[in-house]
C-alpha cells in the first residue's frame, strides 16, 4: 500500500521508510508541514504516519485541514508527546491510532495494516478467495494446506486488488500502490508482477480488462 511518513528526524525517517518498505509498501516521505500538505493533496494513501512536531508548525493542524475537507485516510501519529492530553488532542483532530516514540516498527506495520483494512470496510484478517486462504494481517497465503510464497510486491499488489474486490484498478492506481515518488519505474513493471502472480496462484485469479485494467472477480 502506499503510505505517507511525515517526520522531521532525518534518521528515524530513513528507519521507518527502510522497514515499511522491506514490507512491500511504496512509502512518500515529508520532513515537514509544507512537503506533507503537497504530497496528500494529490496523492491517495492507504495510511499516514503523522508526526506532531514539525519545523514549520503543527502535524494536528494538518490533520484538522484534511479531516474538514472530508479525507479519511487513516492516520497514526507517531510523536513523542506522550501525556494523555497529547493523546486526546490527536485523537479529537481526527487520528485513528497513537504511538509514543520510541516504538516498534512491527507494531507500527501491524496498526497501518489494520487501520487500512477498516478503512476498506474489511476488518477481518483473513479471507478466502476460492482455494486459496489469506491472512492479510501476516501477509500470507495458502493454498489448501502449502504456503504459497510471494515478495514483498508481488503481494502488494494482491493484496490492493484484494481490497478492491470487484473493481477493476488501473496499470497508474497499482503503479502508485507499489511506487513511491522518485521510484525508477518500468513501463511494463505492473505487467511483470501481474505475470508472476498468475504463475504462483493460478491464472484465473486476475482478471485483465483490455484498456482499462486488473481486478480479482
Amino acid at each position: 500500500m502506499r503510505v505517507l511518513l511525515v517526520e522531521d528526524t532525518p534518521d528515524l525517517a530513513r528507519n521507518i521508510a527502510a522497514f515499511l518498505r522491506l514490507q512491500g509498501h511504496a512509502v512518500d516521505v515529508a520532513g515537514s508541514l509544507d512537503e506533507a500538505e503537497a504530497a496528500w493533496a494529490v496523492t491517495d494513501y492507504a495510511g499516514v504516519v503523522l508526526d506532531l512536531g514539525l519545523p514549520d508548525g503543527s502535524g494536528l493542524a494538518l490533520l484538522r485541514n484534511r479531516r474538514r475537507a472530508g479525507d479519511r485516510t487513516p492516520v497514526i501519529i507517531a510523536t513523542a508527546l506522550d501525556q494523555i492530553s497529547d493523546r486526546i488532542a490527536g485523537l479529537d483532530a481526527g487520528a485513528d491510532d497513537y504511538v509514543t516514540k520510541p516504538f516498534d516498527l512491527g507494531e507500527l506495520a501491524a496498526r497501518l495494516r489494520a487501520h487500512a483494512r477498516r478503512s476498506e470496510g474489511q476488518p477481518a484478517a483473513e479471507t478466502v478467495l476460492g482455494d486459496l486462504r489469506i491472512d492479510r494481517a501476516a501477509a500470507r497465503l495458502w493454498r489448501d494446506d502449502e504456503e504459497l510464497h510471494l515478495t514483498s510486491r508481488e503481494y502488494s499488489l494482491f493484496d490492493a486488488l484484494l481490497a478492491a474486490r470487484g473493481r477493476i484498478l488501473s496499470r497508474i492506481a497499482l503503479e502508485e500502490t507499489l511506487f513511491a515518488y522518485g521510484d525508477s519505474v518500468e513501463s511494463n513493471a505492473v505487467e511483470v508482477y501481474i505475470s508472476r502472480l498468475r504463475a504462483k496462484l493460478g491464472a484465473g485469479v486476475i482478471v485483465t480488462r483490455r484498456g482499462l485494467g486488473y481486478l480479482i472477480p
